[in-house]
C-alpha cells in the first residue's frame, strides 16, 4: 500500500515551523510494511487543502494528514474533510464528556470553543487523544484510507503509536512483514563504505540498503521484507552479519544509539572514567558525554583552555611546546590530553585543539584544521583532521572525531 503525507498550515508554508510530524510518520509507516511515496504540504487555505487531498486520495491508497483539527476559527481541515468526502459534521456527545473529565481532572474549566472538537465527519472513525483536544479521524472508503491528526507533534506521535499502527494493522492485510535495521559507522566516509561493501555484498531483491551520511557519520539502513516476520528478520540479519565482516571497525552501534552512549557503555563495564580538554569545542565534547544519565560515574572533569595562559597554567602545558610548535599542534594536544588526565586521576584524558573559523586559519594551518588527542596509563596518541570552512560543522565534527579516537582506544587497551 502506498502513503502520501500531508502536512497543513500556514507555519508549514511560510517556514516559521519546521515540519517534523510527518519525517515521523514516514518511519512508523515504513515499520508496518506501508510504503510512503509522496510528501506534501498545503497552507491554511480551504480550496488549495481541498485539491491537495483529492489529488492525493487519486495515487495512492492511503492518505495521512496532520494539522489543522483545532478548536480555532483557523483550523480548517474539518471543513476540507466534509468537502472532499461530501459529508456532514456530526455531534459525538462521549467525546465531548471525555474532554470534560480531563479539563476537570486538571481543575481546569473547559472553554466552550473547545466543544467544535466534538465535532466529526460523518461516519468516521475517531482516533483517542488521551492528551489533547483534538482525535484523529479515520475514513475509508471505496478501497482509500484518510487519516487526519492533530499537528501537535507530541499528541500525533501518541496517536500514531497507540491508535493508527493498531487499526491498520488489525484491518488492512496489506501490511506486511518488514525488519528495519540500522548499522551506525563513524570514522570514514560514505563514498569509501561503498567502495568496500559494494564488491563483498550480493543483496537479494527483498532487501534494501541504504547509506545515510551525517557529519556524525554514516548510518547503514537495511530494510528486509519476507512472507512472515521470521523470513524478514532472518534476511536482515544475514546482510547486517555480511556487513560487519567487511567494516566491523568502523561499527559503533545499532538502530539510535548515541556514540556517546556507546563510550558511556564501555567506560561504565570497565570501571574506567575521562576528562576532557577543549580549546576550539569549548565545552561542546563534555556536553556529548554527559548527555546521559549515570555518566557522573564514569566523566570526571572537562576544562575549556582557549588562550595559551590556560593551557599552561590549568594542564601543565609546557611553554615552550606551544612557543615551538603552536596551540593548533599535535604537540600541544597531547600535552593538553596528558594534563587533563593527570589532574582529573581519570583513566583516560581526551584534548581538541583547531582552528573553527571563518578566520585565524595560515596556509600551514587553514580553517577547519583540528588535532584530537588520547591518552591512557600507556600512551598518548594524536591525529590531525583537515575539516570545512563552517565554524558550527567543524566543531561539530571535531566531537564526533574526539569520541571516536576514544572508542577505539579504550577497545585496543582492553
Amino acid at each position: 500500500m502506498d502513503v502520501e503525507l500531508i502536512s497543513i498550515g500556514d507555519e508549514i508554508i511560510t517556514g516559521h515551523t519546521i515540519d517534523t510530524n510527518t519525517p515521523y510518520i514516514a518511519k512508523r509507516m515504513a515499520e508496518i510494511g506501508l510504503n510512503v511515496v509522496y510528501r506534501s504540504a498545503v497552507g491554511d487555505d480551504l480550496p488549495r487543502m481541498e485539491e491537495v487531498i483529492l489529488q492525493a486520495l487519486k495515487r495512492v491508497d492511503v492518505v495521512i494528514a496532520t494539522g489543522g483539527l483545532g478548536p480555532t476559527d483557523d483550523d480548517i481541515t474539518k471543513r476540507a474533510i466534509v468537502k472532499v468526502f461530501k459529508r456532514n459534521l456530526v455531534f459525538h456527545e462521549e467525546v465531548l464528556e471525555d474532554l470534560k473529565k480531563r479539563f476537570a481532572a486538571r481543575g481546569v474549566e473547559m472553554p466552550s470553543i473547545n466543544q467544535n472538537q466534538a465535532l466529526l465527519p460523518q461516519g468516521a472513525v475517531y482516533l483517542p487523544n488521551r492528551i489533547g483536544s483534538a482525535v484523529g479521524i479515520v475514513i475509508a472508503e471505496e478501497g482509500k484510507v484518510f487519516v487526519s491528526l492533530p499537528g501537535v507533534p507530541r499528541e500525533m506521535k501518541i496517536i500514531t503509536d497507540e491508535e493508527l499502527i493498531p487499526y491498520l494493522q488489525a484491518n488492512f492485510a496489506h501490511t506486511g512483514h518488514f525488519k528495519i535495521q540500522k548499522l551506525r559507522t563513524t570514522g570514514i566516509f560514505e563514498s569509501a563504505l561503498a567502495e568496500i561493501i559494494a564488491p563483498g555484498i550480493n543483496l537479494p531483491e527483498n532487501v534494501k540498503l541504504a547509506y545515510l551520511p551525517s557529519f556524525s557519520g554514516v548510518d547503514l539502513r537495511i530494510i528486509a521484507s519476507g512472507g512472515n516476520q521470521e523470513a524478514a528478520d532472518l534476511a536482515a540479519d544475514k546482510v547486517c552479519a555480511t556487513l560487519r565482516g567487511l567494516v566491523g571497525k568502523y561499527i559503533y552501534g545499532e538502530d539510535n544509539e548515541a556514540l556517546s552512549g556507546v563510550i558511556g557503555k564501555l567506560l561504565t563495564e570497565r570501571g574506567e572514567t575521562v576528562a576532557t580538554a577543549e580549546s576550539c569545542t569549548a565545552g561542546l565534547l563534555a556536553g556529548k558525554i554527559t548527555d546521559f544519565p549515570g555518566s557522573s560515574n564514569y566523566f570526571k572533569s572537562g576544562v575549556i583552555t582557549y588562550s595559551n595562559e590556560s593551557k599552561t597554567e590549568m594542564l601543565d602545558v609546557p611553554a615552550e611546546i606551544i612557543e615551538q610548535h603552536g596551540a593548533v599542534s599535535a604537540e600541544t594536544a597531547e600535552a593538553m590530553a596528558v594534563g587533563v588526565r593527570k589532574a582529573a586521576t581519570s583513566d583516560y584524558g581526551v584534548s581538541v585543539t583547531g582552528i573553527a573559523g571563518p578566520d585565524g586559519g595560515t596556509k600551514e594551518k587553514p580553517v577547519g584544521t583540528v588535532f584530537i588527542a588520547v591518552a591512557s596509563a600507556d600512551n598518548v596518541v594524536s591525529k590531525r583532521f583537515l575539516l570545512g570552512q563552517d565554524r558550527r560543522s567543524n566543531r561539530g565534527r571535531t566531537v564526533y572525531a574526539a569520541l571516536e579516537m576514544l572508542r577505539r582506544t579504550i577497545l585496543e587497551i582492553k
